[in-house]
């Protein structure tokens, strides 16, 4: 079986890629933490846009139980060309860093897109 042919984007959409990073947000600072790391991390390596929306998740951890928490997820639309994917792992590297997370799930599918 093969992969399916992709389809083109309709007139006046470009098809780019997006990168979804799910963050976990501890409380009670999540969100003003989360907010200083998106101003320091992700805004000066996609200064065009990004969106970040509120969620829930739940993943198992290195102790093997689940994990349910508060969840974020950063939306950025990649620029066609240049070292997107290099700067989506600086943030995600960085994130792991600074709060010491261990999941960081980063998604980059293809989307059409109407800038």
């Amino acid at each position: 079986m093969s992969a399916p042919k992709p389809q083109g984007c309709p007139a006046g959409q470009a098809q780019l890629r997006t990168a979804q990073l799910f963050l976990g947000v501890q409380a009670p600072a999540g969100d003003r933490d989360l907010r200083r790391f998106v101003d320091q991390e992700v805004t000066p390596r996609f200064p065009d846009g990004v969106t970040v929306v509120d969620g829930g998740g739940q993943w198992k951890g290195s102790e093997n139980r689940m994990i349910r928490e508060a969840s974020k997820m950063v939306l950025v639309v990649l620029p066609a060309g240049g070292d997107s994917h290099r700067k989506v792992e600086a943030v995600r590297t960085a994130y792991r860093s600074k709060f010491k997370r261990e999941p960081v799930v980063i998604l980059t599918p293809p989307a059409c897109v109407t800038l």
